[in-house]
């Protein structure tokens, strides 16, 4: 159903006035800034889990970086769900996952085209803050996937597996792997990415644990998830730390260039690393013997879920209230979580005996 001409010019006007104040602003909003807007992730009004589907909808993909083969993954795995549910994909953003005033552009200009609903991968927690709330009040339905930004910023969050559960799970892959002594480091995407954070919270959290006394946590580096970064990042904490037992990169893109680097150099087989990748991005490495095991859920999976959480949301199935279920085709049924968050389950442990059992 076509929207109004009055809402129209309603949702350019608010795109534009969202966009001015994000260039002004990039820092993010506090709810004091928004408290006038009327427009709040918390969800209002009641579901009806036996609403009938809606078709013929609109949901725009804004990953973190278009260029991403993760994010290309995820991606595709939200078209393949929005073409059986029988509405429309479209995927928008820029080329960098540190362009958060890109983001910022294309959350207003998705706003412009009346999608009905959003689902973005947040470059930050608060910089979207603004664009999204202004997509709300317009009546588009807004879920994060992969990165979630503030709770009152959207509907609902679709989160990789449980932030503690990955976390904690890759302090004791690493840690298996030196025999729970050694210096280690972190190679992380963004110093603002959410998601990046939170696992390294849950890491330190991890390593506190009296087992892992041992263990001495040096330095967490940032590759910005970009290929060449993370390569001179790796390079550059061997440099910095001769002694370097193990390295954990929660990035698909750290973590291949971190292999790619120890694989060509003395450190090889030496120096453990996991952390978050794809079979195909780490077989190689996997196989010539550079890394042990390393961790990941199914980005395709990720993506999918978020397509059928922002019809579920449309439709009325859910608003985003903890406890609400709905199902998600063949993947079954979900549960809403504590703020809105919907978890996708447990990650997959990858070595040599199960890679080749996988194709992403």
């Amino acid at each position: 159903m076509r929207k109004s001409s009055v809402r129209r010019a309603s949702a350019a006007l608010a795109a534009a006035t969202s966009l001015a104040l994000a260039l002004t602003a990039c820092g993010g909003t506090t709810k004091n800034d928004v408290k006038d807007e009327g427009a709040s992730a918390a969800a209002t009004g009641k579901a009806d889990p036996n609403a009938a589907t809606k078709k013929g909808l609109t949901v725009g993909f804004l990953p973190k970086a278009v260029n991403n083969p993760y994010f290309t993954s995820a991606d595709k795995g939200g078209e393949t769900a929005l073409k059986a549910l029988g509405s429309s994909y479209k995927e928008v953003g820029t080329t960098s996952a540190t362009d958060t005033s890109g983001q910022v552009s294309y959350v207003n200009t998705l706003t412009q085209q009346q999608v009905d609903a959003i689902a973005v991968s947040a470059q930050d927690p608060g910089a979207l803050c603004t664009a999204l709330k202004q997509a709300m009040k317009n009546d588009i339905k807004v879920v994060t996937y992969d990165s979630d930004t503030k709770a009152d910023c959207r509907n609902a969050a679709v989160s990789q597996a449980s932030a503690e559960d990955l976390g904690r799970t890759e302090v004791q892959l690493l840690a298996e792997q030196i025999g729970y002594k050694g210096e280690i480091a972190i190679l992380s995407a963004a110093q603002t990415a959410t998601n990046q954070n939170i696992w390294i919270d849950f890491m330190k959290k991890e390593l506190a644990d009296p087992k892992y006394k041992d263990i001495k946590l040096v330095k967490v580096a940032y590759g910005n998830d970009d290929a060449q970064q993370s390569f001179q990042q790796t390079q550059g904490l061997l440099q910095e730390y001769p002694n370097l037992k193990g390295i954990i990169s929660p990035t698909t893109v750290g973590i291949k260039a971190a292999a790619q680097y120890l694989s060509g150099s003395k450190y090889k087989g030496k120096v453990k690393l996991t952390g978050l990748g794809t079979p195909n991005d780490m077989r190689k490495y996997v196989k010539n013997g550079t890394v042990e095991g390393f961790e990941l859920w199914d980005p395709a999976k990720l993506g999918e879920l978020a397509a059928y959480t922002a019809v579920a949301l449309v439709s009325g199935q859910i608003t985003g209230k903890e406890g609400e279920t709905f199902k998600a085709g063949d993947m079954g049924e979900y549960t809403i979580g504590k703020d809105g968050v919907i978890s996708l389950g447990k990650p997959t442990v990858f070595t040599k005996d199960n890679i080749d059992q996988f194709n992403f």
